[in-house]
Formats: structure tokens, C-alpha cells, sequence
């Protein structure tokens, strides 16, 4: 355990309400700005120690961020080597996906690696890292690159930049562009592998920072279940679950995704994997409306994947959120045949899993059928989630057989 240095003590303290004394001491990393007292804040972006009760910790204060403070450590102020430690220490769990031949994997994940605000997320020989706050740009993520150069020495280290948003890197992150820290600057695409899988990623325009890697093992039991399948991929992107469904042994898939550039990927995506996409189907429409029509027809599919995009992006969105949800797994659900399963994602992090599955009972409900889950699940092992920060339990994992009411 790290001691107090000098300079940690010359840190400028700020009096936090006794309240959050609990939180903190079981490792929740964020404060709100609603409770700081406004005439003892810094200026600027800056190293704070924080006092609640008989807490004592460091956090980095950002004067734009809702979420003024992010608690790093307990005992000293961070530095190089310390970041370079969270480094190393991340690295160690994710040894087993370079065991299996995996090339890419998220190696910092914000919160649940102890670096709050901040991911990093390694394709093949490059590493690309989002921040969630300016002052997590400015004075955490220049010796987390260094950290980084010095324990993997990747061809090239880039920022993503993007819009911020308070709640943390699973608000969704889409276009944007790159600012090379260290080395060279990626290709526009790179092929990794997975599992004996192959995916091709864009990590100058791609969703996330290119793939979704959270979704990892949820693809490899989609593919568990594929054999002989009718499939159907709701929200495809560029065809992750798709190809997954069709090396299982799909008899066929249909992808479904309003963006027709995103279904061009995905037949790339086939290709790659050797697999004729004309023996499949792509369809650019949105996924509603695609549903809605469906509805005219008898259930067609023996397995259904509905992952969207987040519906919620703050808490006053949640009510609408779980509508949508709602809605849209009640037509997922009616588009797939009595005895198969329907397997739902969510990655919006204000809809517990306990939500969630209150809402796909709503959704069986609506479609007239029972849902008898058999699997549940939430992000990949390289996406750890702290103990005592339950936002970082945003990716919820549902499946389940379609069965008739009885």
C-alpha cells in the first residue's frame, strides 16, 4: 500500500457531505456536483484530496463534468508509477484472451480498473482510449499512454474523442475522430480475431471505439445455440452475432440494421469469416417498422438477437427507455417461433437487470406468449465492474425460450 508522499499532502482539501461516507469507503468513484459547496471548488482541472467522515481519499476535480469528483486512490495522489501499476495489474486478467488468440480486448475499463473516466481498448497492435471528462484528458490520460507504451509497446496509441456524457464509457461513443498520442495512426480498418472468429473494425468511425467487445461471450452462446437455426439479428451493426449464429450452424440469418453501410460491413464481416453472404440476408430498414410488418406473418424464427443502441442517456430519460424496450422486444418476441429463444441485450445503464426483466415479462405479456429464461449474463471479463459502483453493471444479457401461454 502506497503511503502519502509530501506533495499529496499539500493537496487542496475539500469537506464532503459525512453522508457519502459510506459510499465511498465501499468504493463508489463519483461525486456529484450538487454536493460541493461552490466557494471552495478549484478553478481548473486538478489533484484534490477529499474528506467525508472518516473518508479520506484522492480524487481529480473537473470544473465542467456533473460529476465533479472522481475518486482514485486512498492513500496518494496518483502518479506515473501508480498508473503504470493499474496498468499491469489490468493487463493480468486479460492474459487469458491472448491465450485464445483474441486480438482485441478492452485493457483499462474506466471504473471497474480503478481508473475512473477513462478506457482503453487494445486492436491487434494499437490502442485506442476514450475519456469521459476533460480533466481526465488532461491530466490522467497522458501517463496512462506512457504506461501503456512502456508495458505493451503497441505500433500506435490514439485518442477517441467524443462528446461527453456524465455517466460513463457505456453512453455510447459513434463517430468522433482520432488524435494519435504515441506512434503511428491506425488503418481506417483492422481485422481482429475471436474465438476463431473474424471481425473487421473501423476504429476511426466505428460505434464504441470500433467493436463491441462487452458482447464477447454472449456471442460465443448465441453460437452455442445456432445449429440448424432460422435466425434473426435485430440491430446488426456490422454482424457480430450474425457470423457467431452462422458458425454455429444457422441454416441462415437475416440482418437487420437501418444503415445500409453498416450492412455493407457486415457482408464484409462474412467474407472475411469465408462465408457466402448471399446465402443470407441483409435487410437496411429500421427495426420497428421491419417488426411491424411482421407482425402479418407467422413466426418465422427458430433464434432472434435484439441488441439496440442505448435508449437513455440520463435518468429523465428511463421512462422512455423502458417503453421503447418494451416495445421492442414485444414484436421481437411475436416474430419468433413457440420453442425458441430470444435472447435480449441492453446497454443502457440506468435499466437494472431487475428491469429489465420485469420489462421482457411486460413484452410476452404483449405478445401472448410465455418467456422461460434459461441464460443470463452482462458484459465480457475485460469490462470488470467495481463492487461498490453498481452503474458499472450497464450490459444486461437475457435468454430465453418462446413458449405458449398456458
Amino acid at each position: 500500500m502506497a503511503r502519502d508522499t509530501g506533495a499529496s499532502s499539500r493537496l487542496p482539501t475539500l469537506e464532503l457531505p459525512k453522508k457519502l461516507s459510506v459510499s465511498l469507503g465501499a468504493g463508489h468513484p463519483w461525486v456529484y456536483r450538487d454536493h460541493l459547496q461552490p466557494s471552495a471548488l478549484p478553478k481548473r482541472a486538478s489533484w484534490v484530496r477529499v474528506r467525508a467522515g472518516g473518508f479520506l481519499g484522492y480524487a481529480l476535480y473537473d470544473p465542467v463534468s456533473p460529476i465533479a469528483l472522481r475518486i482514485y486512490a486512498r492513500d496518494s495522489a496518483p502518479d506515473a508509477a501508480w498508473f503504470r501499476a493499474r496498468v499491469e495489474q489490468a493487463l493480468s486478467l486479460r492474459l487469458k484472451y491472448r491465450a485464445e488468440d483474441t486480438t482485441a480486448f478492452r485493457l483499462l475499463n474506466g471504473e471497474g480498473d480503478g481508473v475512473p473516466g477513462l478506457v482503453a481498448d487494445v486492436y491487434d497492435r494499437y490502442v485506442v482510449l476514450v475519456t469521459y471528462a476533460g480533466a481526465v484528458a488532461e491530466l490522467v490520460l497522458p501517463d496512462v499512454a506512457r504506461a501503456i507504451d512502456s508495458v505493451l509497446s503497441p505500433l500506435g496509441i490514439v485518442e477517441r474523442t467524443r462528446a461527453q456524457k456524465p455517466n460513463g464509457p457505456e453512453d455510447g461513443a459513434s463517430g468522433g475522430r482520432l488524435r494519435v498520442v504515441s506512434g503511428a495512426e491506425p488503418p481506417r480498418e483492422i481485422e481482429t480475431r475471436e474465438g476463431g472468429m473474424r471481425l473487421l473494425a473501423n476504429l476511426h468511425e466505428g460505434q464504441k471505439t470500433g467493436l463491441f467487445l462487452d458482447h464477447r461471450e454472449n456471442r460465443a452462446f448465441v453460437r452455442s445455440l445456432s445449429a440448424g437455426c432460422r435466425v434473426l439479428n435485430l440491430f446488426s451493426y456490422t454482424g457480430a452475432f450474425s457470423i457467431s449464429a452462422a458458425l454455429g450452424g444457422a441454416l441462415g440469418v437475416t440482418s437487420v440494421d437501418i444503415a445500409a453501410e453498416a450492412n455493407s460491413a457486415a457482408r464484409r464481416n462474412f467474407q472475411a469469416n469465408q462465408i457466402d453472404p448471399g446465402a443470407h440476408e441483409f435487410v437496411s430498414r429500421d427495426v420497428f417498422e421491419y417488426l411491424e410488418s411482421a407482425k402479418h406473418h407467422e413466426p418465422r424464427f427458430d433464434l432472434t438477437i435484439c441488441d439496440p443502441p442505448s435508449f437513455a442517456n440520463s435518468r429523465d430519460q428511463l421512462f422512455a427507455a423502458l417503453r421503447a424496450y418494451t416495445k421492442v422486444n414485444a414484436l421481437g418476441i411475436a416474430a419468433t417461433k413457440h420453442g425458441g429463444y430470444y435472447a435480449a441485450a441492453s446497454c443502457t445503464a440506468q435499466v437494472s437487470p431487475s428491469a429489465f426483466r420485469e420489462l421482457l415479462a411486460e413484452a410476452a405479456a404483449r405478445a401472448g406468449v410465455r418467456f422461460q429464461i434459461v441464460h443470463e449474463a452482462g458484459q465480457a471479463l475485460d469490462h470488470p465492474q467495481a463492487a461498490g459502483h453498481p452503474e458499472g453493471r450497464y450490459l444486461k444479457f437475457v435468454v430465453g425460450r418462446v413458449l405458449e401461454r398456458v
